[in-house]
């Protein structure tokens, strides 16, 4: 529920307004694409979990498999984006919001509902689950909920299909898919949060379960809400400006079904936010118990809650209220390009890590894996291939996005050689 409850936010809720901005009804097929990706991604880090159970996941994986480099570009940058992604659910939180209150500013919102994320995750880790699985829950029940009734309309013929209107499937060109990935794949991204989890969970032998849980429910719930989404709502009504999914019960006159889904989409927002903060805090936790952070991000408080963790991981909220108050009109975009390059960090890192991990395997070692991946070190090197392919996408389309992630790398590589050093001293003077 951790991971459902990271993926299922606004990158589906918003971000599919304007994966359909981008490529009209094709928008089904970047979904696809990226449920692919993250295929190749899910399976990749199952077997690593199985494999070593870690609560620093992917950064573990990029040290042993990889190098230090590797190892802390993943964990921090995916940090980073973490905490950025937090913004993106304030920023989203605060739009709904103004459906109801118009004539209060974006602002206050976010700073009540990050007030409210803090008194969450700032508790015991048990508090957070039982938080998160129903609101995780509301929002899962709601979107099957969507599917049902959308398929009923389209199927029972009270409704003409949108595929093929204003302008045909293909109306924004062959390519038109790709230009949406980056709103595609983000939307998937949480996956990667089940590795995350396994150094809390109770067995590891429970891992196999949640990787196929979690992928199989983001696939049926992304692809299937896409094809229902654009199948009923008309593609040129979409936009970030309030979410498609009240867009779509508003054009379908159903009494009161905007209202509960601007409610559901608002659940969706929190919950996402919760459970981005969660994950934001363990990992910095881990960055600084390896050395790689401060030291006093790496104490517990006596519920057993990472404090300074989760303090220094809600940089987001301050992000969020600046753009909302500067650019409101793309402080969306912004934080959701800049987000996207710390996760695309992880999953490259877990991916390459894999494979070298595929490669040092015995084929006894093999077979006692609890999960194993079909395409093997096929998977990792295509989802790679795409994955790389959907960061250069994002990085030209804005330009904004290039110079932002450009100066991310600088920033975790001047970082890590300076840590580096630090910690080749400190060793140097215990021997």
């Amino acid at each position: 529920m951790v991971a459902v409850g990271g993926s299922i936010g606004t990158g589906l809720f918003l971000g599919s307004g304007a994966a359909i901005e981008n490529a009209g009804p094709a928008a089904i097929l970047s979904f696809i694409l990226a449920a692919f990706i993250n295929w190749t991604v899910a399976m990749a880090l199952g077997e690593l979990a199985c494999a070593h159970p870690a609560a620093g996941s992917f950064g573990v994986y990029g040290d042993l498999y990889l190098n230090s480099y590797a190892g802390f570009i993943a964990r921090a940058g995916y940090w980073i984006g973490l905490a950025l992604a937090i913004g993106t659910e304030m920023v989203a939180a605060s739009t709904y919001m103004g459906a109801w209150f118009p004539a209060v500013r974006p602002y206050i919102w976010i700073i009540v509902f990050g007030a409210l994320l803090l008194f969450i995750n700032l508790r015991g880790v048990g508090s957070y689950g039982r938080f998160e699985f129903w609101f995780s829950m509301i929002k899962l029940v709601t979107i099957l909920a969507f599917i049902v009734i959308g398929a009923g309309l389209l199927f029972g013929g009270r409704i003409s299909p949108q595929y093929t209107s204003h302008g045909g499937f293909f109306l924004k060109g062959w390519m038109s898919p790709l230009f949406a990935m980056t709103y595609a794949v983000y939307s998937f991204g949480g996956v990667e949060m089940v590795a995350v989890t396994t150094g809390e969970s109770r067995a590891k032998e429970e891992t196999p379960r949640a990787v196929w849980i979690t992928f199989l429910t983001l696939t049926f719930v992304y692809v299937g809400a896409i094809v229902i989404l654009l199948g009923v709502m008309p593609w040129n009504h979409a936009g970030v400006t309030e979410s498609p999914f009240v867009t779509t019960f508003r054009t379908i006159r159903i009494p009161h079904a905007a209202g509960v889904m601007n409610f559901v989409v608002l659940t969706a927002a929190l919950s996402g936010a919760n459970a981005t903060l969660y994950v934001a805090s363990r990992m910095i936790f881990s960055l600084a118990r390896t050395g790689w952070a401060p030291s006093s991000l790496g104490r517990l408080n006596h519920d057993g809650s990472p404090q300074n963790a989760v303090l220094h991981s809600s940089f987001g909220i301050l992000f969020a209220i600046a753009l909302v108050l500067w650019i409101p009109e793309n402080a969306f975009r912004y934080l959701l390009g800049a987000a996207f390059t710390g996760m695309i960090l992880s999953w490259l890192v877990s991916l390459a890590a894999h494979i070298r991990f595929r490669r040092k395997l015995s084929a006894m070692e093999l077979s006692g894996l609890p999960l194993r991946s079909p395409l093997g070190i096929w998977g990792s090197l295509l989802g790679f291939i795409g994955v790389t392919v959907a960061l250069i996408q994002t990085w030209l389309s804005p330009r904004t996005n290039l110079w932002s992630g450009l100066a991310c790398l600088a920033v975790l590589s001047g970082a890590f050689v300076m840590l580096r050093k630090r910690i080749d001293s400190k060793r140097s003077l215990v021997t």
